[in-house]
């Protein structure tokens, strides 16, 4: 009998603990109807960035071997030719510079106001659609936490409809179910707000390129001939 009941434990004892695993989106389902804009907003915030990304990227290219050229044809006396250049070379800097050429035997001052007004135009442009991507990062945790205050709210009431006493499996799923949502916006926001941050320090090196360039080009202009 001793060595019956040994081994009878012994092989309970190695039978696998079988667990409940579930799915992402299992717990996507299980977060309720807030994880609908969450996601919404995930979808958005990864458009956004890969658009922007592309276009500073693109913006991002460096200048030196245009402002050489435009220096060469303006040395020369070749206006048309600058022109033609910028006109064929798309990026903000080469529009920005566009502005100068056309406006080459103007008091100085209007020159470097027309070069201003269109960088302003163009900064407009690269920072385009950023706000979005800010505000996706600050409402994300702010839905996501709506959603667990909500989820907390029907497990306790379900807590109450409850004859006699609760289960901690019903205390514990209706808890983890009404936390997915927080996790949720979490994730999202912190995304989100890292994309943000990548994105202006992109378009911050792009204004010190056109700065730079715009300030080779004035240069240029008052450089005796």
């Amino acid at each position: 009998m001793i060595l019956l009941q040994i081994a009878t434990d012994a092989a309970t004892a190695t039978e696998p603990v079988v667990s409940e695993s579930l799915s992402v989106i299992d717990l996507a389902v299980k977060g309720g109807f807030m994880m609908v804009p969450i996601a919404l907003a995930w979808v958005i915030a990864i458009y956004l960035f890969v658009e922007r990304y592309l276009t500073i990227n693109k913006a991002n290219q460096d200048p030196d071997p245009f402002i050489n050229k435009i220096k060469s044809l303006v040395q020369k006396g070749d206006i048309n030719g600058a022109k033609m250049l910028c006109t064929q070379t798309d990026s903000p800097i080469a529009r920005m510079i566009e502005k100068g050429v056309t406006r080459i035997g103007s008091p100085l001052k209007n020159i470097e106001a027309s070069i201003e007004n269109i960088a302003k135009i163009e900064l407009f442009k690269l920072e385009k659609n950023l706000p979005t991507l800010a505000t996706i990062s600050g409402a994300a945790p702010m839905m996501g936490f709506l959603g667990t205050v909500m989820g907390m709210v029907e497990a306790f009431i379900s807590i109450s409809q409850e004859e006699g006493s609760v289960s901690p499996k019903l205390l514990s799923s209706g808890i983890y179910t009404a936390m997915i949502t927080t996790v949720a916006g979490l994730i999202v926001g912190i995304m989100a707000y890292l994309a943000y941050n990548f994105l202006v320090s992109k378009v911050q090196k792009v204004v010190h390129k056109m700065e730079y360039t715009s300030i080779d080009f004035i240069d240029l202009l008052q450089e005796p001939r």
